[in-house]
């Protein structure tokens, strides 16, 4: 058996359920005495993302907190696009001037290892992982 420890909440697909991911993730790290900076951008990127590109109206969507005993945070946003897929690799980096574009790329740069799984439909999960040991 393992000792796993998870949070998780379903949050409005809005800017403020956006930045309430990255608050309760913050919290949440406080919470298991573990740091919290890094999770901190990961989730606001996810998240972010989840409602810029996986909303669909009426609809939330989910963030959850995994942290194993090996310590790695697996932190999971959830949104109901499943048809909508990021892109397997990061893009070329935005224009200078540009005021989004640069989400996947914090992502990738950040976390140790990230990724999507698809359903059940119509959902799909964008994940980030990341070592928190003390």
């Amino acid at each position: 058996m393992t000792d796993e420890l998870t949070f998780t909440i379903r949050l409005s697909a809005t800017p403020r359920g956006a930045r309430l991911a990255r608050r309760l993730t913050v919290q949440q790290l406080m919470d298991w005495q573990r740091p919290f900076e890094t999770a901190e951008h990961l989730a606001a990127e996810l998240a972010n993302n989840a409602i810029t590109h996986g909303r669909v109206q009426g609809r939330d969507f989910r963030l959850t907190l995994r942290l194993t005993e090996a310590n790695t945070l697996r932190i999971e946003v959830t949104d109901t696009r499943g048809d909508v897929q990021p892109p397997g690799t990061p893009q070329s980096p935005p224009a200078e001037a540009a005021t989004s574009g640069r989400g996947l790329l914090l992502i990738d740069a950040l976390a140790d290892g990230w990724g999507t799984t698809l359903g059940p439909p119509p959902t799909k999960t964008v994940w980030a992982e990341l070592d928190v040991s003390k």
